[in-house]
């Protein structure tokens, strides 16, 4: 396996002192949402947890879009979602910034909409009721500006047309504007593979996370344990007849149903990975 994110590697700048964009490519991650959700959090716990307490400062040193931030939501538990609304609350003392980006306001869970300060809607259709009721949801959302009827201009927006709302410089959110937004510089649409090749080729960290890690995870600790159990037991207690195929003991098949329960929901190479890692931690910490 590949060595684990170091997330100071995201903090990186260029020679002239300006930020670099970073892209964390979670497409297979993504169809599995809860664990898409954990990542989240995890990564946003290391940074709340290893950078220093900076206050209000005048921009951030860093700056999370997680995009689809719906999937983050999705059929997530409770205390999963509560967690995510903490850290968010708080991840901006240590000038950390987050845009969660999806088409319905409705997506995000009212405790965590209520933390975001910075909003743009673009346009929303509304053909049924729950449509309708999206659009309401994002009116509800901004600052009235008494010029602008919010929910008529939602639905009139154009391509490249928003509403938009900020925070002052007292941390305040202005009044909802009908605005045009400056597209991006850069080309709108998939990257081929040579394409994505020659970008990782050419990054500061390219031969760093290419490299193969063959840690023990905690599932060879617990075998191992299981083994040494086994024949200190064996050493200590007469020998017995053999009665057939020896079963496997209490503890060897509460690790083997763990591991296949836990490869089994995520259901993926890479989620099978990452559980490798996990478990190794627990047992070996940080390396």
């Amino acid at each position: 396996m590949e060595p684990a994110l170091d997330v100071s590697d995201l903090l990186q700048t260029d020679a002239d002192g300006r930020g670099v964009i970073n892209i964390i490519a979670a497409d297979r991650l993504m169809q599995s949402p809860r664990l898409y959700a954990a990542f989240l959090l995890w990564l946003l716990s290391e940074f709340f947890e290893q950078l220093p307490e900076v206050g209000d400062p005048p921009k951030p040193r860093l700056v999370f879009f997680f995009d689809e931030a719906h999937l983050l939501f999705a059929d997530a538990p409770k205390a999963l979602v509560e967690k995510i609304e903490q850290v968010v609350r708080l991840i901006r003392s240590k000038g950390v910034g987050v845009y969660f980006v999806t088409q319905n306001p409705l997506d995000l869970p009212e405790t965590v909409l209520g933390q975001l300060g910075n909003r743009v809607q673009h346009a929303l259709r509304a053909f049924t009721p729950r449509d309708q009721k999206a659009v309401r949801a994002a009116a509800e959302t901004f600052r009235a500006n008494p010029r602008l009827d919010t929910d008529q201009a939602i639905l009139e927006l154009a391509v490249g047309e928003a509403l938009v709302s900020v925070q002052d410089a007292k941390g305040t959110p202005t009044v909802v504007e009908r605005a045009w937004i400056l597209p991006p510089r850069s080309r709108l649409g998939v990257l081929e593979p040579a394409e994505m090749e020659r970008i990782v080729r050419g990054s500061v960290l390219y031969g760093h996370y290419e490299r193969t890690l063959d840690r023990e995870s905690a599932y060879e600790k617990l075998q191992r344990k299981a083994a040494e159990i086994q024949a200190a037991a064996a050493q200590a207690a007469p020998a017995a007849p053999a009665a057939g195929r020896e079963k496997p003991s209490e503890l060897q098949k509460y690790v083997g149903a763990f591991v296949k329960s836990a490869a089994h929901s995520v259901g993926s190479q890479i989620g099978r990975q990452i559980i490798r890692g996990v478990l190794g931690s627990l047992f070996g910490g940080r390396r």
